[in-house]
């Protein structure tokens, strides 16, 4: 089945320019559709099967980017924002052209895996609270973590708004004044993890997220730092 498009908007979701930008571009002969010049923003291409050139280069085609990002502390999950950093700061103008956004939210000051993406449909399912996929945490812990904690957990604990949470999986790294553990959550209430913890007596110092689905965070990628999924990788994320 043809995949039509008009050729002004294909160029202008990929990143080669506004519409206007594109418009001038073809006035000045840089658009070639298999291997003529074009002129007319209005002409529709095959996006599978039509060769587009721009400025001589062969021009790849796609509808959707999913994005691998190491969120550091101090961005907010979001698209814009007027007083705070978003994530979208962080990533190149190239695929910002896709318009992603990001599927669920960190905490302004919580660390780790974060997906971009301009595919709702994937980004609903994930989030879906009745798929329950698993998101693991890392943190830091003010307070000795104790057993009574990991069954406290595994059973649901009561937030501060009364919500009892999921069965949730705890896992004490290292117990003492300051704790290191993972918990395994299948929800995404607002402040969850740190919630949870209050719940017990303790606070959350630092967070981050290890992995959603089956999905883990590429340990190679600093802080800051982002690629793009791969296939196998995508199939990881909606894996419970």
């Amino acid at each position: 089945m043809a995949n039509k498009m008009r050729l002004d908007k294909m160029l202008s979701n990929i990143g080669y320019g506004s519409r206007r930008d594109i418009k001038e571009a073809l006035k000045r002969g840089l658009v070639k559709v298999n291997g003529s010049v074009e002129k007319s923003n209005s002409r529709h291409v095959d996006t599978d099967s039509d060769v587009v050139e721009f400025d001589g280069e062969k021009v790849s085609y796609r509808e959707f980017v999913y994005i691998m990002l190491n969120k550091p502390d101090g961005y907010i999950s979001a698209t814009e924002d007027n007083r705070d950093r978003t994530v979208l700061e962080l990533i190149d103008p190239v695929y910002l052209a896709f318009k992603p956004f990001p599927v669920g939210r960190l905490d302004k000051d919580t660390e780790g895996l974060l997906v971009l993406t301009n595919d709702g449909a994937l980004a609903h399912r994930v989030l879906s609270p009745k798929k329950h996929v698993k998101k693991r945490y890392y943190a830091k812990i003010d307070g000795r973590v104790t057993k009574e904690d990991i069954e406290a957990f595994k059973t649901g604990v009561q937030l501060d708004d009364g919500y009892n949470t999921l069965p949730a999986e705890l896992e004490i790294l290292q117990s003492g004044e300051c704790s290191e553990i993972e918990l395994t959550i299948v929800e995404g209430k607002f402040h969850q993890v740190k919630r949870m913890f209050e719940a017990v007596g303790k606070k959350v110092t630092y967070l981050k997220r290890l992995s959603m689905g089956e999905l883990r965070l590429d340990n190679a990628l600093e802080l800051g730092e982002y690629r793009e999924l791969t296939d196998e990788e995508l199939l990881m994320l909606e894996e419970r």
